[in-house]
């Protein structure tokens, strides 16, 4: 019996690869628990069909966030903050306060995608990443100033 599998199988295959296999193995296990559907040429063609589709979704994510990390990149945020008198700032600039300040700018990016690392306590210049998913990491310029 040939099976496509649609799920990882250990010591069997891949996703997508087409294998085959005992009977019994594949209608009592692999069909039965969703790891692999009959090899037809239907369902082989639809297998592709759905890969194709899926990869095709993909590339116009990451072109989108390519889109986005220019936009990011060309920016220059300037947020004002508490300081004292020696330039130190009270509390630290969050990576909340950065996604508010790219919102307000048209930027939609969540909190957790921000990395500031170590955390800014002092007026000045700094380049923080941001992580926009897709191995995709933008540096965005920051100037803090003292209020």
């Amino acid at each position: 019996m040939k099976v496509l599998l649609i799920k990882d199988v250990k010591n069997l295959g891949k996703a997508g690869e087409v294998k085959e296999v005992k009977d019994g193995y594949g209608k009592n296990f692999l069909i039965a628990r969703g790891f692999a559907k009959l090899a037809t040429p239907d369902v082989i063609e639809a297998w592709k069909k759905e890969q194709a589709k899926k990869a095709q979704e993909e590339a116009a994510e990451i072109e989108k966030l390519k889109q986005l990390k220019e936009k990011i990149e060309s920016t220059k945020l300037v947020i004002k903050h508490k300081a004292g008198a020696n330039g130190a700032l009270f509390g630290a600039i969050t990576n909340k306060e950065v996604a508010e300040e790219l919102k307000k700018q048209g930027i939609e990016i969540d909190k957790k995608h921000i990395d500031i690392h170590p955390p800014i306590k002092q007026a000045g210049e700094y380049e923080i990443d941001v992580k926009l998913g897709h191995g995709i990491h933008a540096k965005l310029n920051l100037v803090v100033e003292a209020e």
